[in-house]
């Protein structure tokens, strides 16, 4: 399970509080700095495609 939320997200506890809740070891929580809830949609330089990829190639077998 992949977490990604943006530091400022006013929805940022929602996503800590299920992360805490979540069994296992193939789960990552991945917080963007000073980026709001919005910038993950639309702002192409603050999404992190690299290391969202990388979860995945890890992690998807």
């Amino acid at each position: 399970m992949l977490v990604v939320h943006g530091e400022k997200a006013h929805s940022r506890y929602f996503g800590e509080t299920a992360f805490k809740m979540l069994k296992g070891d193939n789960k990552e929580l991945m917080i963007i700095p000073d980026a709001s809830h919005c910038d993950l949609y639309d702002r192409l330089d603050v999404i992190p495609f690299d290391k969202i990829a990388e979860f995945y190639r890890q992690n998807l077998k």
